[in-house]
């Protein structure tokens, strides 16, 4: 009973075996000892409270964050001992900021729970009793047959069992899983294909043997054993055989399949993913400027509980007349009372630790997270997409990026391949006009019109027009999908090829053009045609690509009964394994398409005598059937086969560059920011790239660590390279590092490695793995300087680097929406980087840097005041603030990179920066009450009848000179204007005033005592209340005027003078937004100029100087960074 307890609990979950057994349709063993295995339902949970867990689960979470759980503590405090203030005054704040937050999270959570209901209450049809029933999603279970229909979505993940096509095979998209839009065909076993009815399905005996469920979705382990006619018959399953949730069913009527996988075990529940929680630096710092403050206020009250005690030595002060102590009172431990007065002086100081701080950084960094996706200068227009936010948490580490690690294909690339030339035999070929022809003639030279393609070129292009998984969409009249050989057959019809990989579509394609065209593939079927003449090939094994391997095989019978492998993949995985061929000429013509930039795959193949294959045969059948270590087993008769090939020759296909990756480089550069770019190409590819797109100059000293054998040999290298960077130090390195060199250097001799990169202008990381990537990004993130780094990238195998950098960027690009999935941010092309980094990152950060250090600065009496200060009276200025501030205009920030190294290291957040900020806010404290107590003293009357001051209208008087003096702070720190910033501005003085007349003109009846009544009219009807007012604010910030000017004049940054020159350019009213009109400019500017020509003060040609085409960017700025009126098709 304990142990079932504890399974219960999940303490002591049931043994599980490593494989599951599925029995199909349920018919499970009539003998009495078998007992079902447990599997779980069908729904999917992405919701992560419930009605009943709600409250409890949400405030332990809430609570865990220590500004909260601090601000409870001072609550309880409040309810135990008598304290200066009332409980409302810490009671109402953290009850608002956790019902803001609960209710925040309680819709989001409520938006996950109807997304949910609508996938599990989806119809679907499932095989029961012999007929076809319908039910919701939610209900199938493990064992069912289930069909789907065409263009529907699978709702479990499915072995297929049966298709209405005569071969048992369906074709698939799985975009919603990993972004591939190409078609994917999968594979019904022979002795279930049949079963194409209910009634044969009802018929059919089988058991399902397959692997527990598995995140990898490329990865699947099983057999399946078929009854026929008292037989048993056994057959593997690979991925190749299963239909995972989430992909949808394309050009195929119906299928049916058995579930395997069910609910939260499916492949596409396992890889739902809670991406790691990454903290930016001002984060950090506002935590331990937190930590700071928490100090200060500790201080304060142990010494304000000192002076308290050294105060009360006298006993006329500590039992004055007209406070007796009771003898309960008197008797009471001295320890007991020096605690609770502590707890009251924490209490009356808990204020300078503003509750309204994570609220308001919260709003801040969601709110200020729509401007990315707002901004039409990041919208691509041939893809029609906006730039993504996945997470607005590190939008200010946009502005504090030190290194950027970033792929090149797809990334610097456009990932759209053209077949360039290739080599034949030892021979360089090009393509002209559709034809192969040899490097140095011409199309129309006269031995190349009369002569046919050699034995060697035909065999070369059969095997690149035959090794790949391609499939063909044939867009014909009438619904229903082609026939794959309809276009064989005479029909007409729109062939056009699907590919997982560019370089396979491009090859394909570019044997199409020469005369050999790839038709399509009928069950073990591949048929081509030969300059018009058909040929059929019967696909015997697929040896499919892996990353260690880096080839992938075809073994085919061709129509002459041979049997004969083709194989492509890498030159470094094909020309070791090479016996015959041209091998020498074919490796001088790879490292020349290499130099070029083209990207190269080499192509062999082998001839099999009978006795050959049939091992061949009988060791994959084994391998594939095996249970456990199938990949390691695979592996093994790979190899076996792939040897002793003979070369037939390679291709070089090219990558262009996206457009404006060179500028976008050279502004990264400008700005302080190292690009490190991270590739699997091989090393004479990458590098040709990195020239072309400016990463290296072809003035750089170009230093390279490559093909390093041993740790001592990699060490002396990297001693000799560091040698050399000294000696020549004027001059900029750059760097070339290989995988296995670098993974030499990782393993012993870091320290000198990063000080050999660090040294260098620009890295390059060739033939790297996708561990590798994210290996050297952490080696960068925990340096003893610990950069800011970024990563960006747009394939899958950049996934592992987007989530190790503390920023993780995403491009929208071919290789699927993996990389997209698992990033920080999302944007469509490399250009975007520059604004996104240089605009949008300087702007996040000066924003919540002045946000946080002028709420430390702004944190008395009044309960209600004190819980309305932050909340209300100084909170919506700041906000304002830090969603729309510009120190320049962005066209500025762009044109001059230079501009992001003033805010580079957290410079805004330093601890001088953040002294000043808090000394100023203590000086301008004793300002508002020794200066109060100055001027309206003991001699001072407030009313002509000579009524004296009393407490609360001298802390009135000290609190009005407060909201007042820090609303003015913030108006002078603020650059850019808009209409929102002087309404919240000057509204919130008002605010004030109207509700400190309308609070203190009226008796509340639910309040204990009426202390305020009247006193802030009588405050506001004293000539020398305002006018003590008015000479506070004055002696409060003429000093900060004063340093700021002297400070702009003697010690400008860059940015400073950059708002000069723009103030000289664009007049009084030329600081425009960043939203525009139709005709390319908006309200400020139109205003601006009809009073600078009233005023002639400036040229109106000038007045959109800084929007010139001559932007080396941007020819016009179309974000929408403010609220400026903006015509509503822009929007």
């Amino acid at each position: 009973m304990l142990r079932w307890i504890r399974q219960q609990l999940g303490f002591d979950p049931p043994h599980q075996s490593d494989t599951r057994t599925v029995y199909i349709a349920n018919r499970f063993p009539q003998h009495g000892h078998y007992v079902p295995q447990r599997f779980a339902d069908n729904r999917i949970i992405s919701s992560k409270y419930t009605v009943w867990n709600f409250v409890p689960k949400n405030l332990f979470e809430q609570f865990r964050r220590i500004a909260n759980f601090y601000f409870l503590i001072i609550f309880l405090v409040q309810l135990m001992i008598d304290t200066p203030t009332s409980p409302v005054t810490s009671g109402l704040p953290l009850f608002f900021v956790i019902t803001v937050t609960a209710i925040k999270q309680g819709y989001e959570d409520w938006l996950r729970h109807k997304a949910d209901n609508e996938v599990n209450g989806a119809p679907v049809f499932v095989v029961r009793s012999g007929s076809l029933v319908q039910t919701r999603s939610k209900n199938i279970r493990v064992g069912d047959i289930v069909r789907v229909a065409k263009d529907e979505t699978f709702p479990v993940d499915l072995v297929l069992l049966s298709s209405d096509r005569a071969e048992g095979t369906c074709h698939i998209t799985t975009t919603s899983l990993d972004g591939e839009t190409n078609l994917k065909t999968h594979y019904s076993v022979p002795e279930t294909l049949v079963s194409q009815s209910v009634s044969r399905l009802e018929a059919l005996h089988a058991v399902l043997e397959c692997q527990q469920p598995d995140a990898d979705l490329y990865r699947f382990v099983g057999r399946i054993t078929v009854t026929q006619q008292g037989e048993e018959i056994v057959r593997p399953l690979g991925p190749e055989n299963l239909l995972l949730r989430g992909a949808r069913l394309k050009n195929t009527k119906e299928i049916f399949g058995v579930a395997v996988y069910t609910g939260m075990e499916s492949k596409m529940a396992l890889n739902y993913k809670c991406k790691s929680q990454k903290r930016s630096a001002v984060e950090k710092s506002m935590n331990t400027f937190l930590l700071i403050y928490l100090g200060i206020l500790l201080f304060e009250a142990i010494l304000s509980t000192i002076l308290k005690y050294a105060w009360q030595a006298e006993n006329k002060w500590d039992e004055p007349f007209y406070n007796q102590k009771t003898e309960q009172e008197r008797n009471s431990s001295q320890i007991l009372k020096f605690i609770s007065d502590f707890l009251a002086f924490l209490v009356l100081y808990n204020f300078i630790i503003p509750i309204s701080l994570y609220v308001t950084v919260e709003m801040q960094k969601f709110l200020g997270s729509f401007f990315i996706g707002w901004d039409l200068d990041l919208y691509h227009e041939e893809s029609d997409q906006m730039a993504q936010v996945n997470t607005s948490d590190l939008n200010e580490e946009l502005g504090q990026v030190e290194y950027v690690f970033t792929d090149k294909t797809g990334t610097l690339t456009e990932n759209e391949m053209l077949f360039r030339e290739c080599s034949i035999n030892g021979i360089k070929y090009q393509e002209i006009n559709g034809k192969l022809v040899p490097e140095g003639m011409t199309d129309d030279s006269p031995d190349r019109s009369v002569s046919p393609l050699s034995r060697e070129e035909l065999l070369f292009l059969k095997a690149v027009s035959l090794c790949h998984t391609v499939q063909i969409s044939y867009e014909q009249p009438g619904d229903g999908p082609g026939d794959p050989f309809s276009h064989a057959n005479g029909f007409s019809s729109q062939m056009e090829y699907y590919a997982s990989s560019p370089d396979e579509k491009a090859l394909v394609e570019a044997t199409k053009r020469m005369g050999v065209t790839f038709i399509g593939s009928h069950g073990e079927t591949m048929e081509i045609k030969t300059f018009g003449k058909p040929e059929k090939f019967k696909l015997l094994h697929v040896l499919e690509f892996d990353a260690n391997r880096r080839r992938m095989s075809v073994i085919l019978q061709t129509p002459t009964g041979e049997k004969v492998l083709f194989t492509k993949g890498a030159e470094s995985a094909i020309l070791p394994f090479t016996t015959s061929g041209e091998i020498n000429k074919t490796r001088v013509h790879v490292d020349e398409f290499a130099l070029k930039g083209l990207r190269t795959l080499v192509v062999a193949c082998r001839h099999f005598s009978v006795e050959e294959y049939e091992e061949v045969d009988q060791r994959l059948h084994k391998a594939r059937t095996a249970l456990q270590q199938r990949e390691e087993r695979l592996a093994e008769v790979f190899s076996f086969i792939e040897k002793d090939l003979e070369l037939l020759g390679a291709t070089g296909v090219e990558d262009k560059l996206q457009e404006k990756v060179q500028e976008t480089i050279e502004a990264l550069r400008l700005a302080g920011i190292k690009v490190w770019v991270l590739t699997g190409d091989k090393h004479e590819t990458a590098v040709s790239v990195s020239l072309s797109c400016g990463h290296f100059h072809r003035t750089m000293n170009i230093l390279e660590l490559v093909q390093q054998k041993s740790d001592n040999e990699c060490a002396e290298q990297l001693r000799q390279l560091a040698r050399r960077i000294k000696e020549d130090h004027v001059i900029q390195h750059g760097l070339v590092v290989d995988g296995a060199s670098l993974s030499l250097a990782l393993r012993g001799h870091e320290k000198l490695f990063m000080e050999v990169c660090k040294n260098c202008s620009a890295v390059l990381c060739c033939r790297m793995a996708p561990l590798q990537k994210a290996k050297v990004v952490r080696l960068l993130k925990t340096s003893p300087e610990k950069p800011i780094t970024l990563a960006i990238g747009d394939g899958a195998n950049d996934v592992s680097m987007i989530q190790e950098a503390h920023v993780g960027i995403g491009i929208m690009g071919k290789e699927g929406r993996q990389a997209v999935q698992n990033s920080d941010y999302a944007i469509a092309r490399f250009k975007f980087l520059s604004k996104l980094l240089l605009v949008h990152g300087h702007f996040y950060y000066i924003r919540i840097a002045t946000l946080v250090q002028y709420f430390f600065y702004k944190t008395l009496y009044d309960s209600v005041y004190l819980t309305l200060y932050n909340i209300c009276f100084t909170s919506l200025p700041i906000l304002v603030y830090s969603l729309f501030e510009q120190l320049v205009h962005p066209h500025v920030l762009q044109s001059k990179p230079v501009l992001y190294r003033d805010i580079s290291k957290n410079s805004l957040l330093s601890f001088k920066t953040f002294l000043y900020w808090t000394l100023l806010g203590f000086c301008h404290a004793f300002a508002f009450f020794f200066g109060s107590y100055i001027l309206m003293g003991e001699d001072t009357s407030l009313m002509g009848n000579g009524q004296m001051f009393g407490n609360w209208t001298f802390g009135t008087l000290v609190f009005t000179v407060m909201v007042i003096t820090v609303t003015l702070k913030l108006a002078l720190e603020t650059h850019f204007w808009t209409w929102m910033n002087h309404f919240v501005t000057w509204g919130s003085i008002a605010f004030y005033f109207i509700f400190s007349i309308f609070y203190g003109g009226i008796i509340w009846p639910f309040l204990h005592t009426q202390d305020m009544y009247f006193v802030f009219v009588q405050l506001l009807s004293s000539g020398s209340a305002w006018f003590a007012i008015i000479i506070i604010i004055i002696t409060c910030l003429f000093p900060d005027i004063i340093k700021k000017v002297f400070y702009r004049h003697l010690q400008p940054t860059s940015t400073q003078k950059s708002q000069l020159i723009e103030t000289n350019y664009q007049g009084i009213g030329c600081v425009d937004s960043m939203c525009c009109y139709s005709e390319g400019e908006n309200g400020c500017t139109r205003l601006g100029r009809m009073v600078e020509q009233v005023m002639g003060r400036c040229d109106p040609a000038c007045a959109n100087r800084l929007r010139s085409n001559s932007d080396p960017f941007y020819s016009n700025d179309r974000s929408i960074l403010t609220l400026s009126p903006m015509e509503a098709t822009h929007c």
